[in-house]
């Protein structure tokens, strides 16, 4: 039995990050990427992991093109989660990324109760409440992947904002108090580093730099999304279209991708480049967004 002197306890702040991730080591969670057609190096599956370990929010820095977002894809895919994401801009607001109250919701409520006496505190309720992407990250009932996207495009005054988010996973609306996370989100921050953030930012967050892939590893890239985008192509030929898509086309979507820095499929990037590989306004109307989800998944499955 160990003395007093010598028994060493664990701090509180180590004992209360459980194992609620469903990897056992980085290895599985590369597998797990690589079945979400994301091929990291090890590096960066080593920061992914010790974030969902750790449950601390990630900051992902490099230029554009290296696969920050996508990272944060395939996170979710393989934690078969829900995306929040949250398109910086400068300029970004509360209003835009947290919440704002619905106007015009309320103007109608005032005017059916005319008749009686309309309590204020009635109006300023959640059931008048837009929900913005933090606010939906934080009162989601399932644990959800929010994508803070382009952190450096945003105004400091919003990244002062989100120290609050980041610390303590809550949010303050004057009129309703403090909301805190009912199930603490993985948080991934990018930056194309067109700014330098504040040091109190990323105290908040582990940090990784994605540099530009190896030649082996671009190589092993560029063969996987030109799998998935011969499949997709494949897919389009057995509609019914004006004018199924040939090889040339084909490859220019290859390179289309891989010139956006797309290392897999998703319904975003492919309605985005779409025209590189169908060339028909009727055949781009044809392939509408459930059909588009269907065929992006049918060819990420082969």
């Amino acid at each position: 039995m160990s003395s007093p002197a010598t028994r060493v306890k664990t701090p509180v702040a180590l004992r209360r990050y459980a194992p609620s991730v469903p990897f056992a080591s980085i290895d599985e969670l590369e597998s797990a990427l690589a079945r979400a057609s994301y091929l990291p190096d090890r590096g960066l599956a080593t920061a992914l992991y010790l974030s969902l370990k750790l449950e601390k929010p990630l900051l992902l820095e490099g230029e554009a093109g290296v696969g920050k977002t996508e990272a944060a894809k395939a996170i979710a895919r393989a934690l078969d989660a829900r995306l929040i994401r949250l398109q910086c801009y400068e300029g970004l607001d509360v209003a835009h990324a947290v919440y704002e109250w619905n106007y015009a919701r309320q103007l109608l409520h005032i005017r059916a109760a005319q008749e009686g006496t309309v309590d204020e505190s009635e109006l300023f309720g959640p059931d008048f409440l837009i929900r913005r992407p933090l606010l939906e990250a934080i009162e989601a009932e399932e644990r959800v992947v929010l994508l803070i996207d382009e952190i450096d495009r945003a105004d400091e005054e919003f990244e002062a904002f989100l120290l609050e988010v980041l610390s303590d996973f809550q949010i303050t609306v004057p009129e309703l108090g403090t909301i805190a996370a009912k199930q603490r989100p993985y948080v991934i921050l990018t930056s194309n580093r067109t700014r330098e953030l504040h040091d109190a930012l990323k105290r908040r967050c582990l940090f990784h730099w994605i540099g530009h892939p190896s030649l082996e590893r671009e190589i092993d890239i560029v063969k996987l999304l030109a799998a998935e985008a011969a499949a997709f192509v494949a897919e389009l030929r057995a509609l019914d279209l004006q004018k199924p898509p040939g090889l040339a086309e084909t490859i220019d979507w290859a390179q289309a991708l891989t010139a956006l820095g797309s290392q897999e499929l998703d319904v975003e990037n492919v309605q985005a480049t779409l025209g590189s590989v169908l060339k028909y306004h009727e055949d781009l109307l044809s392939v509408r967004d459930e059909t588009l989800a269907g065929l992006v998944a049918s060819a990420r499955a082969r």
